[in-house]
């Protein structure tokens, strides 16, 4: 189960599918209502690596293995990632960013590019 679930995440990760972000991670945090020890608790990560994964830019970085164990953590607690263009398949309560919107400008950093080098819309 665990060897067919990892080639379908490297799968959508090699194609740009699926990717999570540090926004993201830290909405699905707030939604929970849990602090980054809890999370590194239930994803059996270190509070180290989840303070890296949140500090990231814009895409997490991180080793597949590490990065499906917070997927699968956050899943697990009641959390439903949702690609951009994707639609929730749960039907439950939700918030995204609109298409082109740029936080970076809501935050004050205005020349925020993401971790590929690219400018953010």
């Amino acid at each position: 189960m665990y060897a067919a679930t990892r080639r379908a995440y490297v799968s959508k990760l090699k194609k740009g599918r699926f990717v999570i972000t540090a926004p993201q991670l830290r909405a699905a945090r707030a939604l929970l209502g849990i602090d980054q020890r809890r999370l590194a608790e239930l994803s059996g990560l270190s509070v180290p690596t989840i303070q890296r994964m949140e500090a990231s830019e814009w895409m997490i970085r991180g080793n597949v293995d590490s990065l499906m164990k917070l997927i699968a953590a956050l899943e697990a607690a009641g959390i439903e990632l949702i690609g951009e263009g994707a639609t929730s398949q749960a039907g439950g309560r939700g918030v995204r960013l609109k298409v082109g919107f740029n936080p970076a400008r809501i935050s004050g950093a205005d020349d925020a590019e993401t971790s590929s080098g690219e400018s953010l819309p």
